[in-house]
């Protein structure tokens, strides 16, 4: 039976299953204007800055999106290519791969797609997208392997907010990290393997992550805990010794204090330590972005050879490596355990 007008609306058609891949977002330009509005976005965020909201409202608005857009925008064109934003062209080619590999196995049942948490596509477009396909129930995988609240709990932020505005909501799965699954841990050992028998090793082996403040550690945050997890498993498969390698946090914003030690301050300490080699390589970073090819390859390559040092190398990160794909493929795999065989049974039609 169906009401007029609503003839195509049945609630009873088998459930399709979604799987949405989210990662931070990018400006849609290397311009001070699109900049701009991805600033006011993503740092109008309370779990991304956890300041009294009037009094971050004047800073933000009358003081940083004055002055940094221009600054961040020069950044940006640095690393720019002509397919776009690499955040975004990785991150579409990772969700390519997965949805690629998926299909395969599950056909038409799983559809991947891929959202960012500012700026577009956006994560509300996206489920928007996955409703008026059919989709009723939804796996998301943030791609960010440790837990912070800034980043994992920010996505089930976003997640809630636009559940909040619809009424037919699909049963939810939600992967809040992944910091030592061993797939993950296995694709990066092979990938800094590979790496070092085609350029040689180095002197330290430099894992680092982006920076949050320490209160939040002090708050009961894991972030600190879960990217130490990631280094020492990390190192274990690389057979490494204790001195041949460290955890850095970058990226701090601020005056307070952040996660220690910092990556720049330690490139521009390590040679006067007698390292004169080193190779950085980011796990917490699923994909190159800002943060890896301008902030660690130019700036801190910058600071290490003022200081002194001889060679620095980045290991770029795993992006749309297949190795990378089939880890993260097995992960939502995982994840999906249930939901497939469901949705081979179709409820029967009174």
């Amino acid at each position: 039976m169906a009401y007029k007008g609503q003839e195509n609306l049945d609630h009873l058609q088998p459930r399709k299953i979604g799987v949405l891949i989210t990662n931070l977002g990018t400006p849609d330009a290397p311009q001070a204007g699109a900049l701009r509005r991805y600033l006011r976005e993503f740092l109008s965020d309370p779990r991304v800055v956890e300041i009294p909201r009037f009094i971050w409202f004047f800073i933000l608005n009358l003081v940083i999106l004055v002055i940094r857009p221009r600054k961040s925008a020069e950044a940006y064109k640095s690393v720019w290519t002509e397919a776009g934003s690499p955040l975004l062209v990785h991150s579409l080619a990772q969700g390519e791969g997965i949805g690629e590999r998926l299909h395969r196995k599950y056909g038409e049942d799983v559809v991947v797609r891929v959202g960012m948490r500012y700026g577009n596509p956006s994560i509300r477009s996206q489920l928007q997208a996955f409703e008026d396909a059919g989709i009723r129930k939804l796996l998301v995988l943030p791609l960010y392997p440790q837990y912070s609240g800034s980043t994992n709990a920010s996505t089930f932020d976003a997640l809630a907010r636009d559940f909040m505005q619809r009424r037919l909501l699909p049963d939810l799965r939600f992967i809040s990290h992944y910091p030592d699954y061993p797939p993950y841990i296995q694709a990066m050992a092979a990938h800094i393997r590979a790496y070092r028998e085609a350029h040689g090793s180095a002197d330290k082996l430099v894992f680092s992550y982006h920076g949050v403040p320490k209160r939040f550690l002090l708050k009961g945050d894991p972030y600190f805990h879960e990217c130490h997890q990631t280094s020492q498993r990390l190192a274990a498969a690389l057979g490494l010794n204790d001195d041949q390698w460290i955890t850095t946090f970058q990226s701090r914003f601020g005056a307070e204090e952040w996660l220690q030690p910092y990556t720049d301050a330690t490139m521009k300490a390590l040679p006067g330590e007698g390292v004169k080699s080193v190779q950085v390589f980011c796990p917490g970073f699923s994909a190159d972005c800002l943060e890896t090819i301008e902030e660690i390859d130019q700036e801190n390559r910058g600071y290490f050879e003022e200081a002194g040092g001889e060679s620095f190398a980045y290991i770029p990160a795993l992006n749309a490596q297949p190795a990378h794909l089939d880890a993260l493929t097995q992960l939502i795999e995982e994840n999906l355990q249930g939901w497939l065989a469901q949705n081979n049974s179709t409820p029967s039609r009174a």
